[in-house]
């Protein structure tokens, strides 16, 4: 019904449109002979324009109850959106239904027709929320996107790092970033396969990208932007795959993050997948460096995070995170993966490998059995 009641809106604005081009033509000739008789005050001006609006409101009076309800009334989360330069109002509609945030794409493009700001929509990057109306959209758009900090997040950082970039850019306090980080009760589908008693952390959630920050925006929104992130990149269908494997989000984006500290090369990313996966099917001890550098957090002596884990250090570091101490899966992501981490764990290389290790150069030897694994160490120990 409702593409029948938009064909006819448009059928009758066509017809308006001539009806009124005629009545133009008409009203121009009876003007130009009456102009020099009549005062300025009583001229008739006829407008296509005019017309076309008379009839997209009368429209929309019969679509206000779409018009005013936003799509989703008990989502408030953030959603990025963003407009490229040259971008017209047809495309921005229809990106506005296809992401979840306006029902109906078509009569949001003939609101912002209506309103008159269809030619001032601004390009930039925005954040919208599902509980915005049509019409708090259209003037959020035309309003031009808000002064903003670009901020880059790479794959692979922990949520320290994140916490320090904002603070150097002036955008949030770290320690108050850490504990929003770490009370993490933000409500998002994707976070409620947490197993019970799993730490409530936002580890492995705050989706490595660059961001268009508000210089206003509290912590709460930072955030949420980056949540909304998470949740735009890491597609249905990806997680849909996960769930076909019996596995959970919390449990791949765990691995994820172990993969995205060990991987140089893209290329390798599935193979050092399947090397961990291979581990937990068989019970194996992960034995991933990365989980003790994350446990020993910030290296006081190279002054970093992430510094060079000594090989005592598998046993002397007491914590859950040390896969070496500990059997199967961390408590949870040591890292905040990007997303070809995250699809090299759901669609892994087949192989056999159990065991790898470094090159020197960024690449690594594959080894399936323990003394092929020495052998390799023998041959690229440094």
């Amino acid at each position: 019904m409702r593409g029948i009641a938009r064909r006819l809106v448009w059928a009758l604005l066509f017809v308006v449109t001539f009806v009124a081009i005629g009545a133009v033509i008409g009203g121009g000739i009876w003007y130009l002979w009456t102009k020099q008789t009549r005062p300025a005050e009583e001229r008739i001006e006829i407008s296509v324009a005019s017309i076309e609006r008379i009839v997209l409101g009368m429209y929309l009076q019969t679509r206000q109850t779409d018009v005013q309800a936003p799509i989703n009334p008990d989502d408030d989360s953030l959603r990025a959106f963003r407009i490229e330069m040259g971008e017209t109002a047809r495309s921005v509609s229809g990106k506005l239904e296809s992401e979840g945030l306006v029902s109906d794409g078509d009569l949001f493009r003939l609101l912002v027709r209506y309103l008159g700001i269809d030619q001032e929509i601004e390009a930039g990057d925005y954040y919208l929320r599902p509980n915005m109306t049509m019409e708090e959209i259209a003037y959020e758009l035309r309003r031009g996107r808000l002064r903003s900090v670009t901020v880059t997040i790479p794959e692979g950082w922990r949520a320290e790092q994140i916490a320090q970039a904002l603070a150097e850019k002036g955008l949030a306090n770290a320690q108050k970033f850490m504990e929003v980080v770490q009370r993490g009760g933000q409500n998002y589908g994707f976070l409620r396969d947490r197993p019970p008693g799993s730490s409530t952390s936002l580890e492995g959630y705050l989706f490595p990208d660059t961001y268009q920050m508000p210089i206003q925006a509290d912590i709460g929104t930072i955030v949420d932007i980056m949540l909304s992130g998470f949740d735009s990149r890491v597609s249905a269908e990806l997680r849909a795959d996960i769930a076909s494997q019996g596995k959970t989000l919390f449990e791949v984006l765990t691995v994820a993050a172990i993969v995205e500290r060990e991987a140089v090369m893209a290329e390798e990313r599935p193979v050092i997948a399947s090397v961990y996966l291979n581990r937990l099917k068989k019970g194996m001890y992960l034995q991933a460096d990365p989980t003790v550098q994350y446990a020993k957090g910030y290296d006081e002596t190279d002054a970093r995070w992430w510094g060079h884990m000594l090989q005592e250090e598998a046993v002397t570091t007491q914590s859950p995170y040390n896969t070496f101490l500990n059997p199967g899966l961390p408590p949870g992501p040591i890292c905040n993966p990007g997303l070809a981490a995250i699809e090299a764990v759901v669609y892994p290389a087949e192989t056999d490998y159990l065991f790898f290790y470094s090159k020197g150069d960024g690449s690594h030897a594959f080894a399936i059995t323990y003394e092929e694994h020495l052998r390799n160490q023998a041959q690229y120990e440094r």
